[in-house]
């Protein structure tokens, strides 16, 4: 009897900066304030972000792979990290353009960079680390 073929997840962390603020443009300064704080600031701040990409498929018999991650590593630097690091996401991101810019928007949008890009696998989870205390898991 032929071994069923093993499903597995596979994980590739990369790390951006980007900058960005939480701002209602229907609301007052005040609401603003009140429901985002800090990151409401009209200057901006910024993040060290942790990205995490995780794929689940079945590996290649011929090569042990679920996705050979160069190809993995160049399509989140090419579709994500090129788009984000050391950018304003609220004005400089293509993607983000008319969104707010949370971390939870940001981890919807980056999935949608990534998954059409797959073909022999597929996308399983975005999990994003705004700072070290928050993060955002997206299943798609």
């Amino acid at each position: 009897m032929a071994e069923k073929p093993h499903l597995l997840y596979i994980t590739r962390k990369e790390h951006f900066n980007a900058a960005h603020k939480l701002y209602n443009p229907n609301w007052t300064e005040e609401e603003n304030d009140a429901v985002f704080g800090k990151c409401a600031n009209k200057n901006w701040h910024g993040h060290n972000f942790n990205l995490y990409v995780t794929v689940k498929g079945h590996p290649n018999p011929d090569t042990g792979f679920v996705i050979d991650l160069k190809i993995l590593k160049r399509i989140i630097g090419d579709k994500v990290i090129e788009k984000l690091d050391h950018r304003n996401l609220n004005e400089d991101v293509d993607f983000m353009q008319g969104k707010m810019a949370s971390i939870e928007n940001l981890a919807v949008e980056i999935w949608k960079q990534i998954e059409p890009e797959l073909h022999n696998c597929h996308l399983h989870c975005i999990k994003l680390y705004e700072t070290e205390s928050n993060y955002v898991e997206y299943y798609g």
